[in-house]
């Protein structure tokens, strides 16, 4: 029987006295570096990866970069799929201290009717997505299960796909929202270091670290086809928290091989309430390093970069890994229908227009695509 992912990040050192792999890292060689280089890419193991994000590995961007722009062609084509983000509430309970939502900062909530969700929605339909993506504080008084199903419910006329980006929920909440035609849940353990998660998460649901940490299994089980993960990238060592990252990954991609995994790369940003210096942000050159290493380990998983990173660095990593990136996002409940007066969850870097992105996209000899999957497909899946 399979180990559950509780256990195998006890066993290596990933959720706490991470010190070890800081040491073993340090020791690796140039030589190290260009032997894992020499293999074909595109298979994790927890020796390869160590090794391409090691600081010695740093020398190697550009070859780790041609590799990983070689191997995403094969595997994705040329295609960059584009979404939206729609922020139904900025309600929440919890007191995590690096998010605007925090419940003990003072702005006047705001948290969606289905009618309002819809009028956003459309807009959203009306710039060309057909990628959706809901996104809520925890606030289940409001953003209830019913609520959530029958929002999808209505905007699958207009979308071809809904994902969710909220709190954790059972695997029969899971079940229902899948049902109502959500295909996708992206969830964030934040850090997998349990005494960093202790200090940031102080009140609320949200400070248990296990019930988190076990959701990707929950909705996994309950059918979901794309299963999102990510850390919050600046509370902790970010080699330390990609090695933990990848084990869960593998953990899932071994278990549920009928959904697709994928890679969120959110870095701490100016947000209401919240401090402004971070002790462990990573710089540009780092960030592309764990997006490169991380392509190099999992040749089918998706690279989603959102709208928290500026311009120029996403039209360059586009031309690297990238699968799937936000465009045109507005990280506050209403935004897109000029509700400019409700608070956002943290500052967009790139605010050009969609048509803007897309263009950008053809400009890299890629193609732009609004819409890729079509729950016909799950349909002839199941019945063939």
């Amino acid at each position: 029987m399979m180990e559950d992912i509780r256990t195998i990040l006890a066993q290596k050192n990933l959720d706490h006295d991470r010190q070890v792999w800081t040491e073993q890292m340090l020791r690796i060689r140039p030589e190290d570096v260009q032997r894992e280089l020499s293999v074909l890419p595109g298979k994790y193991s927890f020796r390869r990866l160590l090794t391409l994000l090691s600081p010695a590995a740093e020398d190697f961007l550009e070859e780790m970069a041609q590799q990983a722009a070689r191997l995403t062609v094969q595997r994705f084509g040329r295609t960059i799929q584009l979404y939206a983000p729609l922020y139904v509430s900025n309600v929440c309970i919890n007191s995590c201290r690096y998010c605007g939502y925090n419940r003990h900062t003072v702005f006047e909530r705001t948290r969606l009717s289905v009618e309002e969700a819809l009028a956003d929605a459309e807009v959203i339909a009306e710039e060309g997505f057909r990628h959706l993506l809901l996104v809520s504080g925890e606030d289940r008084s409001f953003v209830t299960t019913a609520y959530l199903a029958e929002l999808a419910a209505r905007l699958r006329r207009r979308f071809s796909s809904l994902s969710v980006e909220i709190y954790p929920m059972t695997q029969e909440e899971y079940r229902t929202l899948f049902e109502a035609g959500i295909d996708g849940v992206t969830l964030y353990q934040e850090t997998y270091d349990r005494a960093a998660y202790a200090y940031y998460h102080p009140a609320g649901p949200k400070q248990d670290y296990d019930r988190r940490l076990l959701a990707p299994d929950r909705f996994a089980s309950a059918g979901m086809r794309r299963i999102g993960l990510g850390v919050l990238l600046g509370l902790t060592d970010w080699r330390l928290e990609t090695l933990a990252l990848a084990e869960h990954a593998a953990y899932l991609m071994k278990r549920y091989w009928r959904s697709q995994a994928a890679f969120s790369f959110p870095r701490l940003r100016p947000a209401l309430g919240a401090p402004s210096d971070w002790p462990h942000l990573l710089s540009d050159r780092n960030l592309v390093q764990m997006m490169l290493a991380l392509r190099l380990c999992f040749a089918d998983a998706g690279i989603v970069l959102s709208t928290r990173e500026r311009a120029q660095l996403r039209d360059h990593l586009v031309e690297l890994c990238v699968t799937s990136m936000s465009a045109g996002s507005k990280t506050n409940p209403g935004g897109y229908t000029g509700h400019d007066d409700t608070a956002e969850q943290f500052a967009v870097a790139d605010t050009r227009t969609p048509a803007q992105i897309a263009q950008m996209i053809r400009s890299k000899g890629k193609d732009p695509v609004w819409k890729d999957w079509d729950a016909a497909f799950a349909q002839s899946e199941v019945f063939s």
